[in-house]
């Protein structure tokens, strides 16, 4: 089953944050989900341990560099969807979870300094594909946009990573009350209590709009290999 990771080597990118909203999209939809805490700060784990986690979805956090390869290989024999939440890129673990990875989404703030670390990822990708002689597919997830305004200068940067053969999703996850308080009150943005977070619709509309791109790629890479 596909195994999804999640690369950034720049902290605060809403890195942890997408990928639980992702695999709890995945998981109230049906499918079982693996998602895999490989970051050392263990913030998925924090999450998990607050009530409301789905019970189609199961959270490991006992990882190493040694393991992380045969956990991710036996979670996805079990599992619809394998997600791992990598620490920054200098960790050992990145290459070895990025040779399993049927998809590599890279969230980065759409800032010229973030876009120079999200670069950073790309490469990290790219040279791991040689490493491995496989194809890692990958792509920018802009994140912490606004729902309302979209600057120029994040235009300009998603326009430079295109031309420069980099895919860009669509799709952007956008800075919401929402995703912060399923860390402080546990979770998904659709078990949520109104009266702890707002606009929580429009927080599960750009969470499905997620997922629904997620899967297109994934299924757009299958036929390729076809």
């Amino acid at each position: 089953m596909p195994t999804i990771v999640f690369a950034s080597p720049k902290g605060g990118a809403g890195k942890s944050t997408t990928a639980i909203l992702l695999a709890s999209e995945f998981a109230h939809n049906g499918a079982s989900v693996t998602l895999i805490d490989a970051d050392p700060n263990k913030p998925v784990a924090r999450w998990a341990s607050l009530p409301g986690k789905p019970d189609t979805l199961k959270v490991i956090e006992d990882v190493t560099e040694k393991t992380i390869i045969k956990t991710i290989d036996g979670e996805a024999e079990e599992s619809s969807f394998v997600i791992v939440d990598l620490e920054g890129t200098a960790s050992r673990m990145v290459p070895y979870a990025m040779s399993r990875a049927d998809l590599v989404i890279i969230p980065t703030r759409g800032s010229a300094l973030d876009a120079v670390e999200a670069v950073s990822a790309v490469r990290e990708v790219r040279q791991q594909e040689e490493a491995f002689r496989i194809n890692i597919p990958c792509a920018i997830l802009f994140t912490c946009t606004s729902a309302a305004i979209r600057p120029r200068t994040l235009s300009a940067i998603e326009a430079e990573f295109r031309e420069n053969g980099v895919p860009v999703f669509s799709v952007q996850v956008h800075e919401r009350d929402a995703y912060r308080a399923i860390f402080s009150f546990g979770g998904t943005i659709r078990t949520l209590d109104p009266k702890n977070a707002r606009n929580l619709p429009s927080a599960a509309a750009n969470v499905e709009a997620l997922a629904r791109e997620v899967i297109e790629l994934l299924s757009s890479e299958q036929d390729v290999d076809r």
